[in-house]
């Protein structure tokens, strides 16, 4: 199996450059001196969340005579907002499967961007995206099982490593495994002495039990399903899964309590609104066993519903 290389990622920079925001650092100054933080906020993206880069890169590859005949996805709400943005700016069509328990908001803001939306039950989520490219035609962007996409996903790794070359810690989300199998490639070739750390929720918390058993792991949808971190629900590919084993240091799991606590967090003294997935990496550093030093936490995305991040609020003490 060919894993991703850093000429991949560093290609894919090329082409993501002027459809994605190139996101800066941001320093939190509530962290304490002996472990700095540094907060790499992806949810300024156009659509809210890093699934833009590899989109952008995946759909850029595809042959302008076979791109023009439309894409499919399937998503839990922000690949399908990437692909269908995406799709947009090449003047091509996108069909998106998305699942019932996709919170609204991702299903609005992707149908705004002139995508067809077909929603179908969680664990039919990938055939009714086939039986689409079967019937259909359209070329199939997947969320995360892809080289391309994974490329995509790694530059925000060249980025961490450009603007902080000393980095010590980097903490990412992991669902389907694409982003960290792309950070992780980026930060072992331009930053080889900082440590990259997984992080889940403990409801969905099934690739760090196959990192501990050497294994992938073999969850149900249903129980991946119970976090309120909807975008972490997927689980990770022979590739992505391969790129893990292999490169990255741990992986760690939150708790839904320490999830909500780090959205407000987030909102209150970072100002950043980051949805459930996005604050994980800052519930890990609050809350978990990790490494001391330099450390940068990725805030995945921001597409939260509003009602949501205004019962965190009023419950949470910051």
């Amino acid at each position: 199996m060919r894993l991703i290389t850093i000429d991949d990622i560093e290609a894919a920079a090329v082409r993501v450059a002027g459809r994605a925001v190139r996101t800066p650092l941001v320093p939190s100054l509530w962290a304490p001196e002996d472990r700095p933080l540094w907060l790499k906020p992806e949810q300024l993206q156009p659509i809210g969340a890093f699934k833009l880069r590899g989109a952008v890169n995946a759909i850029a590859r595809i042959p302008d005579d076979v791109r023009e005949k439309g894409v499919v996805a399937y998503s839990s709400g922000n690949h399908a907002q990437a692909v269908a943005y995406t799709a947009k700016l090449y003047g091509v069509p996108a069909t998106i499967v998305v699942t019932t328990n996709t919170p609204q908001v991702k299903i609005d803001a992707t149908a705004r961007h002139g995508a067809k939306v077909v929603v179908v039950p969680p664990a039919d989520r990938e055939s009714a995206a086939e039986e689409i490219v079967a019937t259909q035609g359209g070329t199939m962007v997947p969320p995360f099982d892809h080289p391309d996409v994974i490329a995509g996903q790694g530059t925000i790794g060249l980025e961490i490593a450009a603007d902080l070359p000393d980095v010590e810690v980097v903490l990412v989300p992991v669902s389907g495994g694409g982003l960290i199998s792309g950070i992780a490639t980026a930060i072992r070739a331009k930053a080889p002495n900082a440590k990259v750390i997984g992080v889940e929720p403990e409801l969905a918390g099934d690739t760090a039990e196959g990192f501990r058993l050497g294994r992938r792991p073999d969850w149900s949808t249903d129980d991946r399903a119970r976090t309120i971190a909807d975008g972490l629900r997927s689980t990770p590919s022979e590739l992505t899964f391969a790129h893990i084993t292999k490169l990255v240091d741990d992986v760690v799991t939150v708790t839904e309590d320490q999830i909500r606590d780090a959205i407000a967090v987030l909102a209150v003294r970072s100002q950043q609104v980051a949805e459930p997935s996005g604050a994980v990496t800052t519930a890990a550093y609050l809350h978990a066993d990790l490494p001391r030093g330099r450390t940068v936490a990725l805030v995945s995305g921001g597409n939260i519903d509003p009602a949501l991040l205004a019962e965190v609020l009023t419950r949470q003490q910051v």
